[in-house]
């Protein structure tokens, strides 16, 4: 019976690790805008424990691409050339790692509820 709590365990980390990563892609989507702001990238680890393995949300990283260029002589941060700095956010790569994260979640979510059907479904033959 504990297989099939430390398969939960290990789905509920994967979704927890998921549900960090959409965070960090919708404060990029909303910062698309932000003067000076660099996106942020999740990475995952993978977590040794007593009953396994289990993912874990590693260290929030900023992407150290160039920061856009731009030609705004009326914005309050341009310089003598009336250029400022945007962000390095790009949103088609945004949208496409929620679109992974969600799938990932859900694929992940689908697991746990499988896992706990089967625990469900023997405890049931284990009461026959």
């Amino acid at each position: 019976m504990s297989d099939f709590s430390n398969s939960l365990a290990a789905f509920a980390s994967a979704l927890r690790a998921q549900a960090a990563r959409l965070r960090h892609v919708s404060e990029n989507i909303a910062n698309a805008d932000t003067p000076g702001y660099r996106r942020k990238m999740v990475s995952f680890e993978a977590v040794e424990e007593a009953g396994g393995e289990r993912v874990a949300v590693g260290r929030v990283r900023l992407d150290r691409r160039a920061l856009e260029r731009i030609y705004d002589p009326g914005h309050p941060l341009a310089d003598e050339t009336g250029h400022y700095r945007g962000s390095n956010v790009d949103l088609m790569i945004e949208i496409a790692d929620a679109r992974e994260a969600q799938r990932s979640y859900e694929a992940n979510l689908k697991m746990f509820d499988q896992t706990r059907q089967m625990s469900a479904n023997l405890m049931n033959l284990l009461r026959k």
